[in-house]
């Protein structure tokens, strides 16, 4: 049974650790992290000259009510109640007061990090009282610091007790955290798993107080409201860990059973019982877990439903497929995706078990490997695979023009030889907004049936909001712009009013102007990219909302929309539904073409399939 209370009868080389560790899992967005909380909490020291300070009575006034200590680099000795034993994986463990020893002040912590190497004597174990005298450090950096103690002596006083502190609301203010920062917590809510990229990495889970966590700019424009739900994200997040340093756990002890396809731990599950000590290290709030949570939800994982009739659109990333060249166990590794012929044909498999489901007449891909029109190609020997696992049903072919573009990646697209027929030629879009930045585009127009109407499909890939560091300095439209859309953007904007402008010259010389714009655009549902082209007349058959109902792409532990179908005026009264399969972004790295369970379509990909079905009577 779980306990609500514990009852009775070298420190520059762990500074560096707190801050380095993997900083991907809260900086890589980097400055989102660090703007908010730097323009919400205090990092200024807290010391104060020695004359000033008079010798602590509880551990709430070593704490203060600054993110760093007014005792900072200054001898102190307090006492205690071990309330986290982490000595061997953290290098010291958690010291909180005696309960009714506190400073009774709510805007301070009771509680605080005491440095003590694995090995030193005497060992502690947790619910002992302690006194400890040592020099104050805040270790880590700003803001993220914990205020710790480098203990030079310790000795045991006995046994005492100590209550959890119950949180059943997250703070107002992600400052607010810092009254709490070392302190035993126990969560009365379920906590909803919002991410998990470090799972077996580091043994941590993202998750969340409330409901998950959504990009702002999926739901707002860049602007206040939008940072709004980017802070809303932060002061409701938090890591919970494993209580180790080191990488590659052999098992995450805090789960009863590892990921598998009967409890996959999916992104929206929900962790009930959650109990552990407040820890601020590697750039963010965590808790590092004191008990196993006592119940886990699994969040079900989604069936392609029964579509209605009609012709069926899908945009599909791939995931860098590249198939080695089409020369087996020789091709290998690639410039990307599978590092091995084995891995390629896992990956392979998966994404043969996604389309098979979807079962689309047209689709676009991307992130395909850019390689010829020989059969060979990566693209080709795909659909030769879901055209096998079709038998006789089997008749996709590819309609792409052989290499397009300078990227080692590119879109192409498919479609299936009963449903539709290739009019003319396809087309592509090169230009300075494509060439070295965004992928070209692929436009290609399509007979449906024998005898009816033309519709032009483009596949769409747009820059990322990866390699800020290859921004010029004084190239102001694509810094990162501390906006929320990321670096880059320019570079998207200028390729989106390009496609735009491309697309209505008829460059397939259908003489139609029903067209459908799919795929992965890098952009947000609300941001530029996307706002300007509904801005010139492009539809969304899903009108955006502040509220939506789906997500095709999780980052750092937010939900959003980076793959959309867009449509001419035209096309609109003709679509029957749209819909995003979750049948990737939720899932963990257990079920990806590198996990322990590659079978199925879960983790195809780390983008969502976006399938499209129009009804052909009114287009």
């Amino acid at each position: 049974m779980r306990r609500a209370a514990i009852r009775l009868n070298d420190s520059a080389a762990l500074g560096a650790a707190f801050s380095s560790r993997h900083p991907s899992a809260w900086l890589l967005g980097g400055w989102l992290a660090l703007t908010l909380l730097a323009a919400c909490q205090p990092i200024e020291s807290g010391a104060a000259a020695a004359d000033e300070l008079s010798p602590p009575a509880h551990i709430g006034q070593i704490q203060g009510r600054n993110a760093r200590s007014p005792y900072e680099g200054h001898e102190v000795e307090t006492q205690g109640v071990v309330t986290g034993n982490f000595v061997t994986g953290l290098g010291g463990f958690f010291l909180q007061d005696a309960a009714g020893a506190s400073d009774r002040d709510p805007r301070t912590s009771d509680a605080l990090f005491v440095v003590w190497p694995k090995g030193k004597e005497p060992r502690v174990r947790r619910g002992d009282r302690v006194k400890v005298s040592g020099r104050v450090v805040e270790l880590g950096e700003p803001p993220y610091t914990l205020t710790s103690l480098e203990a030079d002596s310790l000795s045991t006083l006995g046994r005492g007790g100590v209550e959890a502190t119950p949180i059943s609301e997250p703070p107002a203010h992600v400052r607010d955290w810092e009254a709490l920062e070392g302190m035993w917590l126990r969560f009365t809510k379920p906590l909803i798993v919002t991410g998990h990229e470090n799972l077996f990495e580091h043994g941590e889970l993202r998750v969340a107080m409330g409901s998950r966590p959504w990009r702002g700019t999926d739901l707002h424009p860049p602007g206040a409201k939008a940072q709004a739900v980017a802070e809303d994200n932060l002061r409701r997040s938090l890591f919970i860990d494993d209580n180790k340093m080191g990488a590659k756990p052999r098992k995450v002890w805090y789960l009863d059973d590892a990921p598998n396809p009967g409890a996959p731990l999916r992104s929206g599950s929900l962790l009930h019982g959650v109990e552990g000590v407040l820890d601020s290290r590697f750039g963010g709030w965590r808790l590092q877990l004191t008990e196993r949570p006592e119940r886990i939800e699994q969040a079900p994982r989604p069936a392609l439903p029964t579509l209605p009739d009609g012709l069926r659109l899908a945009s599909v990333n791939l995931h860098n497929l590249f198939n080695g060249a089409g020369d087996g166990r020789r091709g290998f590794p690639t410039p990307r995706g599978a590092a091995t012929a084995d891995e390629f044909l896992r990956q392979r498999d998966k994404l043969v078990d996604l389309l098979v489901q979807a079962r689309p007449d047209i689709v676009a891909f991307s992130e395909a490997e850019n390689d010829g029109t020989d059969g060979l190609s990566a693209v080709d020997d795909l659909l030769a695979a879901v055209n096998k696992a079709l038998s006789e049903h089997g008749d996709y072919a590819s309609v792409a023009p052989g290499p397009i573009g300078g990227d080692v990646i590119r879109v192409d697209m498919a479609f299936r030889r009963g449903r539709v027929t290739p009019v003319g030629a396809p087309q592509t879009l090169s230009g300075e907004s494509f060439d070295g930045n965004s992928r070209q585009p692929l436009a290609q127009t399509f007979r449906i049936g024998a005898e009816g109407p033309l519709l032009t499909v483009v596949a769409n890939h747009l820059k990322s909001k990866s390699g800020c560091d290859r921004v010029a300095p004084d190239d102001t439209s694509n810094q990162d712009r501390g906006d929320l859309q990321g670096c880059w953007n320019g570079v998207r904007v200028a390729a989106a009013r390009a496609l735009d402008r491309w697309v209505k010259t008829d460059p397939t010389a259908s003489g139609s102007d029903r067209v459908v714009l799919l795929g992965d655009f890098n952009s947000y549902t609300f941001e530029d990219p996307m706002r300007l082209l509904r801005s010139l007349g492009w539809r969304d058959p899903l009108p955006p909302s502040s509220k939506p109902d789906h997500h095709s792409f999780v980052y750092q532990g937010q939900a959003g929309n980076l793959d959309h179908a867009l449509v001419s005026a035209s096309v609109l009264p003709a679509v029957r539904t749209r819909y995003v399969w979750a049948v990737n972004s939720d899932e963990n790295s257990a079920f990806d073409y590198r996990g322990a369970f590659p079978d199925g379509p879960w983790g195809a990909s780390d983008h969502d399939p976006l399938i499209l079905v129009l009804d052909p009577a009114k287009l």
